[in-house]
Formats: C-alpha cells, sequence, structure tokens
C-alpha cells in the first residue's frame, strides 16, 4: 500500500512523540507557572482537533452507512451481518465486565485504606441508607452506626454539612434523567424527531445510525436506475469525508501535543500536587488499566487466531493511529473516522463491512467502560466495608451490559453510566465523587479498549463474510 511505503515516521510514531512532548511541556508548565499561557495558547489546538473529528464522524457514519448497505444488494446478508455485529459486540461487553469483577475480587483495591477510615465510611453508608426511610435496603447485616462504641463518629457524620459537588451533580442530574424513563424509552430513543438536529449532536449518534440503516434498506427497494444516482453522490461525499480525515490526521502529532499539555496542566497547580492526583487511588485505578490492557492485548490475539491471514504484531501496527488518538481525545465518535480509515486502508476491510460495523461499535460497544464499570462499583463498595453477593454482582454485569448499550460516545459518559450501575444494586451515586480526581486519565485508558474492540470485531466480522482484501 502507498501509505505503508511513504517515507519518514510512520504517524503512530510521530503521534507518540507528540504524546511525549505533551507530558513534558505540562511539568514545565506547572512548574514554572505557564498554567495560563498553556490553557490560552496551546489548548484551543487542541479543541480544534476534536471538534475536526466530531465534526467530519457524523456525517461520515451517515454516508458510509447508507453506501456500505446499499452495496450489499443482499437484505438477506445485511441481515447476516447486523446480527452478528450485535451478537459479537454483546459477548464482548459481558466478558468485559466479567473480567473486571475477576480482577476486582481478586486485588480488593478498597481494602487498601485502614480500618478506622472504612468504619468511617460503613457509618456513613449505614447513616444514608437509613435517611432514605426503607428505599434502599441494607446489604449486609452489619449495623456499626448502631454500635454505642461508634457513637462519636455517628454525632461526627450527622453533624456535618453535606457539599454536593458540582461534577457530581450534573452526572446526578443525567442519570435522573435515565432512571425516570419508562421500558421502552430506548426504543423511543433511537428514532429521529428531526434528523438534522441529531446530525447536529454527537449524543444522539444512534439515531442517526437508525436513520441511515432505513435509508439505506430502502435504496435496496427501489429501482437501479433511481438509486444509481443517488448511491453515487453519496458515496463521493464519503469520499470528500475520507479526504478530510487524512487531512486532519497530517496535524495530529502537533494536535495530540496540545492534548497533553492543556489536560495534565489543568489538574494542578504544582507539581506535588499532579504527582499527589496521580499516585491518589493508586490501586484501584491499577486494577482498572491492568484490567483494560488485557484486554487491548486480548483483541489482536483474537484477530491472529480467527484470522489466520493477519498476524498479532501486524494488526496492531494497522490500528495504533486510531488507538493514540482514542487515547489524546477520550472519544469512539471524534476517533471514528482514524478508526476507519486504519481498518479499511490498513487491515483491508471492505468499506460495506466497516461502514456498518464500525459506526455501530462506537454507540454499543463500550468494552472498557464496561469493565472499569465494573472495577469501580466493587472497589467503592469494598471501600464502604460492603462485600456484594453473587447475585448483586450477576446484576452488575447485566446493567454494565444494557447501559453501555445507550452510553454516548464522548469523554466520561461512562460516569453517567456508572450512576445507573451503583443505583441498581442499592449504592449512593454520589460516591462517584470518590472517583472522579483520576476519571479523566482513566478515560483516555478505556477509549484506546473500546476503539481496539470496535476493530478487532469488524476485522472478525469481515473475515467470516470473506470482505477482507488480501495484500498481494
Amino acid at each position: 500500500m502507498s501509505k505503508e511505503k511513504s517515507k519518514g515516521l510512520a504517524l503512530h510514531w510521530k503521534i507518540l512523540i507528540g504524546m511525549a512532548l505533551g507530558i513534558v511541556w505540562a511539568f514545565i508548565s506547572i512548574y514554572k507557572g505557564f498554567n495560563e499561557f498553556t490553557n490560552d495558547w496551546i489548548a484551543p489546538f487542541g479543541t480544534i482537533f476534536i471538534r475536526a473529528l466530531k465534526f467530519i464522524a457524523i456525517p461520515l457514519v451517515m454516508f458510509s452507512i447508507i453506501v456500505g448497505i446499499s452495496s450489499l444488494h443482499d437484505i438477506k446478508k445485511l441481515g447476516r451481518v447486523g446480527a452478528k455485529t450485535l451478537g459479537v459486540y454483546l459477548i464482548t461487553t459481558v466478558l468485559a465486565v466479567s473480567i473486571g469483577l475477576i480482577f476486582v475480587n481478586i486485588a480488593r483495591p478498597g481494602d487498601a485504606i485502614s480500618e478506622e477510615q472504612k468504619i468511617h465510611n460503613r457509618i456513613e453508608y449505614e447513616l444514608w441508607v437509613k435517611s432514605l426511610d426503607g428505599a434502599v435496603e441494607f446489604k449486609d447485616d452489619i449495623r456499626l452506626s448502631e454500635d454505642p462504641k461508634y457513637a462519636a463518629i455517628v454525632e461526627k457524620i450527622s453533624g456535618e454539612e453535606v457539599v454536593v459537588d458540582e461534577n457530581v451533580a450534573k452526572v446526578q442530574s443525567a442519570a435522573d434523567a435515565n432512571k425516570d424513563a419508562g421500558p421502552l424509552s430506548a426504543l423511543v430513543d433511537m428514532v429521529p424527531e428531526n434528523i438534522v438536529l441529531s446530525l447536529g449532536n454527537p449524543k444522539l449518534m444512534l439515531q442517526v445510525i437508525v436513520f441511515s440503516i432505513f435509508f439505506g434498506i430502502c435504496l435496496l427497494f427501489i429501482t437501479t436506475e433511481k438509486s444509481a444516482p443517488v448511491i453515487k453522490v453519496f458515496d463521493g461525499i464519503n469520499e470528500v469525508f475520507l479526504k478530510m480525515v487524512d487531512v486532519v490526521m497530517k496535524g495530529a502529532p502537533f494536535f495530540v501535543f496540545a492534548l497533553m499539555a492543556a489536560k495534565l496542566s489543568s489538574m494542578a497547580n504544582s507539581i506535588d500536587e499532579l504527582l499527589d492526583l496521580l499516585a491518589s487511588l493508586g490501586q484501584y485505578s491499577l486494577v482498572v488499566i491492568v484490567g483494560l490492557l488485557f484486554l487491548i492485548f486480548m483483541y489482536p490475539l483474537l484477530v491472529s487466531m480467527l484470522v489466520k491471514k493477519i498476524k498479532y504484531a501486524e494488526f496492531w501496527r494497522k490500528i495504533s493511529p486510531a488507538q493514540l488518538t482514542a487515547f489524546s481525545t477520550s472519544s469512539s465518535a471524534a476517533t471514528l473516522p482514524v478508526t476507519m480509515e486504519c481498518v479499511e486502508d490498513g487491515v483491508g476491510v471492505k468499506k460495506e463491512i466497516s461502514s456498518f460495523v464500525l459506526p455501530i461499535g462506537a454507540t454499543v460497544n463500550m468494552d472498557g467502560t464496561s469493565l472499569y464499570q465494573a472495577v469501580a462499583v466493587i472497589f467503592l463498595a469494598q471501600l464502604h466495608g460492603i462485600d456484594l453477593a453473587l447475585g448483586e454482582q450477576l446484576i452488575i454485569v447485566m446493567t454494565a451490559t444494557l447501559a453501555s448499550i445507550g452510553s454516548a460516545a464522548v469523554p466520561s459518559a461512562g460516569l453517567v453510566m456508572l450512576m445507573m450501575v451503583l443505583i441498581s444494586v442499592g449504592l449512593n451515586p454520589a460516591w462517584i465523587a470518590i472517583i472522579i480526581p483520576v476519571d479523566r486519565i482513566l478515560d483516555m485508558c478505556r477509549t484506546v479498549v473500546n476503539v481496539t474492540g470496535d476493530a478487532s470485531v469488524t476485522t472478525i466480522i469481515a473475515a467470516s463474510e470473506n470482505e477482507l482484501k488480501t495484500e498481494s
């Protein structure tokens, strides 16, 4: 391929260099007091990069799906590919949640705190349950708050003023909206009222996908004489958006530098504060990252096992630009144009498969986010002296899997999902405040898993349909 043979440093190496320089700049910025300069003169370029990818992503999804479906011609094949796509994505999500539960139950990061702090947390939990007047039941028979020797702690906690974290309040509002929705609300939300408005909102990506699938299927039912001009126009528009991705990605190393410099320098006012922040919740973060790394290395292994013509290292190399873009943007939707380019031009998946499977994956396949939720819920329970039973952990598997389907492919959407999972097992949703300080870093890591999973599943499905191009 021409891109592989081009001279100079490969794009993924350039992006890695940009990322490393961004981290170095952040430490210099914090140490020398350049944070205001970084925020005013460097951060905007990172914002421009994400915006550019996002405004490309949604129309690219629409035109790619329509062109991809119209090129299938066979409705039976479309149904088969759709069933495979949803089935494999569902399996990988359940697998991710299960791996997260295994890791966190073995490592038990919540037990790292002192016994005194755990008692304090447990009593705080019990007082919260009592305040709800039976709306939530206790997780076990322990009642430390009723033990006379802890009366002083109970009195202290009861007298403390409740401070509502602004970030928690925002997430709580979004979670409440989802909680109060009816049983078929997810189905209703899939159908757009106005496709133009849906195209302007990344959170409504699922509506764009539904419209595009419907449009593409209807093209198959009209005469070729009338459908051919429409398909030709859409195919041309699709190629223009793909070229936009090429152009934007030429500046990716600089944009990634700006993103990393801005993110890290905005997290702290001193080097010690930044190091403390990165070290806080260390064991919890380590468990999440180890679990995510397990998935990142497992997916290419599955591809190399199921698709004999693709080697492990080769697959890694070809999707690495998408992984690095995912890490820097923390958004599956913003990364989607890059993922499509990597899978089509690099791996060799034919457009009719990638244009259908990848957009669905960016919306419903949140394996990294699902694993993170499983670890976070059990960690927060352990932190408060609560051992969730097997039945409650199975509820976490089901809730995290279902919640991931409707999650927006945008940064920190996982926090809203996490609140819903906490509520489903009767734990305090406000506990997300404990993990918010490290959420941004973990969000970057889990987005890499989401994108890697999308690319892997797309490759496996393409191979099963004999839609994988081989290099001569």
